[in-house]
Parts: C-alpha cells; structure tokens; sequence
C-alpha cells in the first residue's frame, strides 16, 4: 500500500543539533522502509537538512498506532547507537 494512498496518515518530524546527526539516523532507519511494511500499512523516511521526517499511512487506526510505536522505536535506537558512536570516537 503507497503511503499516499492510504486512508489514515501521520507525518513524524525529529530534528538534530547537526545536519550530520541528521542524516546518519536517517540512513539507519531507512533501510527499513518496504521490509516491515505490510498489507495495512507502510511508511517513507526522508530527511531535509537537520530533519528527519516518517511518513506512515495505513488502512485502519490499529496499524497506524502499530506503524507510529514501530517507527518510534527504530528511530530511538538509531539515535542512542549514533550517541555510543559519537562518545566512543571521543574517548
């Protein structure tokens, strides 16, 4: 199901410090995208300079919540493995 054609959308918009953050937690969590979509929902990942934004759609409310705590939680992992990164490179 595109994203586009879905009756029910959400749009999750993450800004960084750096352009840099930004685009290292997009790159992680985009590799996702089409592998855990699915016939109710599916969802794209784009980044605009210190932003990453997800766009899910979904055929009903129980897979747009589904999608939303799924692409939350990709994206918190991105972000606490950058930080480790990023401590590590500087200790």
């Amino acid at each position: 199901m595109p994203v586009d054609d879905a009756p029910h959308h959400l749009s999750l918009q993450f800004e960084y410090d750096t352009e840099r953050r930004a685009r290292t937690v997009e790159r992680s969590v985009r590799m996702e995208v089409g592998e855990i979509d699915d016939a109710r929902s599916a969802a794209t990942v784009g980044r605009d300079g210190r932003t990453v934004e997800v766009r899910i759609g979904a055929a009903d409310l129980v897979a747009l919540r589904a999608g939303t705590n799924t692409w939350i939680r990709l994206l918190d992992v991105a972000e606490r493995v950058a930080d480790g990164a990023e401590n590590a490179r500087l200790a």
